[in-house]
């Protein structure tokens, strides 16, 4: 299928003080997906994504929320605008931005997509309490050099270390225990890295030592109702389109300890035909790393459908 969109969600570090503001004043749909919002949640999450403060809407409980919000509210906008849909043959959501390709795909409903990313939240910063750890980017080594960086390590310390993200070529996040990952975060400068970057996270996400939260957030996903996707969704963990329920379920559990294999799934996008990615959500985070990854499709926000 030639000329296809496909409509991709950011995850957590796409939120800043100030988004989604003036979309708030101008489009009354915004306005109620807030309302909405904050109705779920229980406390006025417009204020804190307009005014901030930044480290409380960079609190893991409330960016995940927040982020899931604002691309909701634009995803209800563009379905309201000429929008070519007949054309969408994927969702992907990038980590927790799957939650929002969940709800645009029909599959889940928005207030228990908000229930459930704030309750992954307060999982993964136990689980992080359990078993600290944290998350660094690998700039400029190639994905099979990081794995066996990692492998290395592990193999030295007996803890645990991995790649949890497959952002682009050329940008790999890696995650695990603090002394293991400061080895990996070394040897990786040693194996010819352009640069490490220690991220402001305070807990090993995609990794092993999310396991407890894994477990735990299983018997909340057979709580909740799923239903088959109107439109398939690229998943994070085997970078292939997802429909039914029971895999759904599957791959919001497993997607805590695994990797997000984003260059893959890109790769699975265009290759079935989709030519168009729109970012739908804060930022341009994925913009930048589709780029990367394939020059030759088209890069989009929101704001360039509604024109």
């Amino acid at each position: 299928m030639a000329g296809a969109i496909a409509c991709v969600f950011p995850g957590q570090g796409s939120q800043y003080v100030g988004m989604g503001q003036d979309l708030h004043e101008a489009y009354p749909l915004v306005r109620q997906t807030f309302a909405q919002a904050s109705e779920a949640l229980s406390f006025d999450l417009a204020s804190l994504c307009f005014e901030g403060p930044e480290e409380a809407l960079t609190d893991t409980l409330n960016a995940q929320p927040a982020i899931l919000t604002l691309s909701i509210a634009l995803w209800r906008v563009l379905q309201e605008s000429p929008f070519n849909s007949p054309r969408l043959l994927f969702f992907a959501g990038h980590s927790m931005g799957e939650y929002s390709a969940l709800v645009a795909a029909g599959a889940l409903g928005f207030a228990d997509a908000l229930r459930l990313v704030r309750r992954r939240g307060e999982l993964m910063q136990a689980a992080g309490r359990e078993q600290p750890g944290g998350m660094a980017a690998v700039i400029g080594l190639d994905a099979a050099m990081v794995e066996r960086v990692c492998a290395r390590v592990q193999a030295e310390t007996g803890g645990v270390v991995g790649i949890a993200n497959y952002n682009s070529p050329g940008q790999i996040v890696i995650s695990g225990d603090h002394a293991s990952l400061e080895g990996a975060m070394s040897l990786a400068g040693e194996e010819g890295a352009r640069r490490v970057i220690p991220l402001a996270v305070s807990v090993a996400g995609h990794s092993a030592l999310m396991a407890p939260a894994a477990e735990a957030f299983g018997e909340i996903l057979e709580n909740t109702l799923i239903q088959r996707a109107r439109i398939p969704i690229v998943a994070n963990v085997s970078a292939q389109p997802l429909e039914e329920p029971e895999e759904i379920r599957r791959e919001l559990i497993v997607q805590l300890t695994a990797p997000v294999r984003w260059v893959e799934s890109v790769q699975h996008m265009v290759a079935r035909g989709v030519d168009t990615f729109v970012e739908v959500g804060p930022g341009e985070v994925l913009r930048g790393l589709i780029r990367r990854i394939d020059r030759g499709v088209e890069r989009k926000g929101v704001g360039d459908m509604l024109q």
